[in-house]
């Protein structure tokens, strides 16, 4: 079988980078992750560029949020990891966020037990 860039023809390389179950975080601006993850842990700023960090009992996410052009910060990149710094899966990890103190789920349900 003739190999084609250390992968063997026919087989697809798995890319642990895939942006699945990330699309509610992925170009979203520094306003939106608060609102999807509540206030982040960190907020880290370079330049132009900025990183929000958010924490759960399970992991860390960081939200790396870039310009382009005019435009407000957006993010384009994340990076996960357990607390003790082993890797975990991104898309898991924002939807463990998103169950946290102050995510989105959690306000969604203060507010219909308040309408009741």
């Amino acid at each position: 079988m003739r190999r084609t860039g250390g992968q063997a023809r026919g087989r697809t390389a798995r890319n642990p980078y895939t942006s699945v179950g990330l699309e509610r975080v992925l170009g979203q601006d520094a306003a939106g992750l608060t609102r999807l993850f509540g206030q982040p842990d960190a907020d880290v700023r370079e330049g132009s560029a900025r990183k929000l960090q958010f924490q759960s009992g399970i992991c860390v996410l960081d939200a790396y949020l870039y310009p382009k052009g005019s435009d407000a910060p957006r993010v384009t990149y994340l990076d996960a990891r357990e607390l003790d710094g082993s890797t975990i899966d991104r898309a898991s990890c924002v939807a463990a966020l998103t169950r946290r103190e102050g995510g989105s789920r959690r306000r969604l349900q203060r507010f219909r037990s308040s309408e009741g």
